[in-house]
């Protein structure tokens, strides 16, 4: 009999990424949305007739229950947040709300449906913060430095909780910061290779930018929903930081992308803004994937170049289609 999944957030990033996946893998998969008079649908489009989508929202506990019902899953992974870290300053309560109690409104629901579900939580690298430890790994002490981080902070820890209260099977992926063809334009590295993709093809001067010295440990979308998946596979629950290991700064993004196009020196092309400084600024994240690896195999297969590279092509290509 086929496996049933459904997945909060399925519109985004991870969230495609994760239908493909698993579609591979012969699944039926259920996406849970919400209600709103314009679908974004950008990312899934192209599995509107391979997916079941479910109307419900995370602020709402009984629309998660009926999606439950609906979908029968043998697993749960909760992708959808209000994910973007800069915003969660000027939302805090809303972010809290949505990417923190979010999860254990799910978690309450699954436990009220009485199947024996798996649940994956995406957790973050935003947990650590302020490093006390470089590289991060599974037993480095939190220190969140944001609204999301905090959020998500008690997402992880209520997973956790629920556990060990519950003993459910539920897993938190600690990922650290990854990006893809898909990623929203919000984010400054898809911001990067879309303003670099308009400066080559004349349709912009410059792009403004935030803090370019601050470093992540950045990996490839594709690689890591893999890694979701293999983590509900385990006989025991158990919670896994994912990264590559390496950290790189925004100037080394900057340089890929600008060579892509053949500019060699950028400095004229890139303005800081002010206004994209964070109130508490995260210098450098940097996460440690030996436990995923030993225990299960993972690795990132992707190279931080041929990530930039990508998402380089992708943006010329989309705006070729545009010009």
């Amino acid at each position: 009999m086929k496996k049933r999944a459904l997945i909060t957030g399925i519109n985004g990033m991870d969230g495609s990424y994760l239908a493909e996946f698993l579609l591979e893998k012969n699944y039926v998969v259920f996406g849970l949305e919400r209600r709103s008079s314009v679908k974004n649908r950008t990312n899934t489009k192209h599995l509107e007739d391979k997916i079941t989508f479910l109307t419900g929202d995370l602020t709402d506990q009984n629309s998660l229950f009926r999606a439950l019902k609906a979908s029968n899953p043998d697993e749960v992974y909760n992708l959808a947040a209000q994910s973007f870290v800069g915003e969660s300053w000027n939302t805090p309560e809303q972010t809290s709300d949505v990417t923190g109690l979010g999860a254990l409104r799910m978690l309450e629901a699954i436990r009220e449906y009485g199947k024996v579900i798996k649940f994956y939580q995406a957790s973050t690298s935003e947990l650590y913060g302020r490093m006390v430890e470089n590289p991060a790994k599974e037993t480095t002490p939190f220190y969140p430095r944001s609204p999301y981080g905090v959020s998500k902070l008690y997402a992880h820890w209520i997973t956790k909780n629920y556990r060990e209260s519950y003993d459910m099977f539920n897993v938190s992926g600690i990922l650290f910061n990854h990006e893809s063809e898909r990623r929203g334009l919000e984010f400054v590295t898809r911001k990067i290779t879309d303003g670099v993709a308009r400066i080559h093809l004349g349709l912009a001067s410059h792009i403004s930018l935030g803090n370019l010295d601050s470093k992540r440990d950045w990996g490839y979308a594709k690689d890591y929903v893999e890694a979701m998946w293999m983590m509900l596979q385990l006989e025991k629950p158990e919670d896994y930081v994912i990264a590559t290991g390496e950290a790189h700064s925004i100037r080394e993004f900057l340089d890929i992308a600008f060579n892509y196009v053949g500019i060699k020196d950028w400095s004229s092309y890139v303005k800081q803004d002010p206004r994209y400084f964070r109130p508490a600024e995260v210098d450098v994240l940097r996460g440690d994937y030996s436990k995923a690896k030993k225990d299960f195999g993972w690795y990132p297969k992707t190279s931080f170049k041929k990530l930039v590279e990508l998402m380089m092509k992708n943006d010329i290509n989309i705006l070729k289609g545009e010009k």
